[in-house]
């Protein structure tokens, strides 16, 4: 697997594209009851081995986290959907798109999400928030040279400017938005704004 400050865990980031495709695997036999067997250059299912109880559903929607255009394509051959964690970019959104190869795969988007009256504030709230993703994420965008720009790695502003980011989102090939926190200058307003204006103005 690969991802942020996973090194501070001990875990082995090497080839992650494969490991996600055993864990994949894995997973989906067990899920079936297939007692067969597993043996991968990563994770092994011995002959026999299954799950102790029956599960709530034998099949499950996947989400494959990522940035990367190698993972992307393997979403494309496994997973139901593609999140790319940390992003408000319609353009990355379309390069994403390109990635996947596969058209029935969706695409989800998530960031942290300041909404208020006051845009300004807003905003400043989303910068100070976003600061230490973007020590992570500020490099992975192919498509955003130089300082990274807010506006592309957060969702802030007023009900009317978070809703018109969100429709370029939706616009560019998005399935959905994840709205992060903080959501607002407080929690409990940003969740009202979000409710009772934001997606309101995305509805009409």
């Amino acid at each position: 697997m690969a991802g942020a400050w996973l090194d501070r865990l001990g875990l082995d980031e090497s080839r992650p594209v494969e490991r996600m495709r055993e864990a994949v695997e894995v997973v989906r036999r067990l899920l079936a009851d297939d007692r067969s067997g597993f043996a991968g250059e990563h994770f092994t299912l011995a002959p026999g081995t299954g799950l102790e109880y029956e599960p709530a559903r034998r099949e499950l929607p996947l989400l494959i986290g990522t940035w990367k255009p190698r993972m992307a394509a393997l979403a494309g051959e496994v997973a139901d959907e593609v999140k790319i964690g940390g992003s408000a970019n319609p353009d990355l959104v379309r390069l994403m798109r390109e990635w996947i190869g596969n058209d029935e795969v969706g695409i989800v988007v998530g960031a942290v999400t300041v909404v208020d009256e006051d845009g300004e504030a807003a905003r400043t709230r989303a910068r100070e928030e976003v600061a230490m993703y973007l020590e992570v994420v500020g490099g992975l965008d192919p498509t955003v040279e130089g300082a990274p720009p807010l506006g592309k790695f957060t969702l802030a502003g007023t009900p009317e400017e978070v809703a018109e980011q969100a429709r370029g989102l939706f616009a560019a090939g998005v399935k959905r938005i994840d709205f992060g926190t903080p959501q607002g200058l407080t929690t409990a307003r940003g969740v009202e704004l979000l409710c009772d204006r934001v997606l309101p103005l995305l509805r009409g």
